[in-house]
């Protein structure tokens, strides 16, 4: 009777043993990349895939060749697929030029990809100046400070502007009022960063931006 009982003990053992693989199996996890070739002003975006949803964040980080990276980004797994847009461009300031490599831990199971960020013509307006911009449209900074803020951090090919600010001259410079629905439509996404730039470089070369009383 022990024999009989042992030798059933030993047969269920062995038919939940499969089972119990399957419970204690780690996700399958992949990244699916949207392409794998980027240049400056364009904005990542992939898709990370799971073959369960456990709850669990993914941790991500994102490295250059020479292993400089990112800290580690959680992003929260609620699909099998989960897409993973960039709110910001790649800026050339910020983001040399070579391949990245993308690195993803879920619930046990890890995965990696790569890009690669190459030369283009391509030129944006760092997003630097969105909070500046936003603090100017709301009369927190005055006219000068935001075209001191253009010659700091965007590129003069971009928006030229033609004459030197100072502490001395940055109280000086005039902005027309209706040149703010031109910022708003900027920073809300309507117009892009080169029908912005032409508007603002067509209106410094006019005269129409500059200095109060040569306006």
């Amino acid at each position: 009777m022990i024999v009989k009982t042992s030798a059933l003990s030993a047969l269920f053992i062995i038919g939940i043993m499969p089972f119990l693989s399957l419970v204690h199996a780690e996700p399958s996890i992949s990244i699916i990349m949207e392409q794998t070739t980027y240049s400056y002003c364009e904005k990542l975006f992939y898709t990370i895939e799971v073959s369960e949803v456990t709850g669990d964040h993914a941790i991500i980080h994102i490295s250059d060749e020479s292993g400089k990276g990112s800290s580690a980004i959680p992003i929260p797994i609620t699909e099998f697929k989960n897409q993973i847009p960039s709110s910001i461009p790649f800026e050339a300031e910020i983001f040399p030029l070579g391949k990245y490599f993308i690195d993803v831990e879920y619930s046990g199971a890890t995965t990696s990809s790569e890009f690669e960020l190459v030369e283009s013509d391509s030129m944006c307006i760092s997003d630097v100046i969105k909070p500046i911009m936003a603090n100017w449209l709301s009369d927190n900074i005055s006219d000068g400070f935001l075209l001191d803020a253009f010659q700091k951090f965007v590129d003069s090919k971009l928006i030229k502007i033609p004459f030197e600010i100072n502490e001395n001259n940055v109280y000086d410079i005039d902005i027309p009022e209706w040149v703010k629905n031109i910022g708003y439509w900027w920073l809300e996404g309507a117009i892009s960063d080169d029908s912005f730039s032409n508007a603002m470089n067509n209106l410094l070369e006019r005269g129409i931006i500059g200095f109060s009383g040569k306006i």
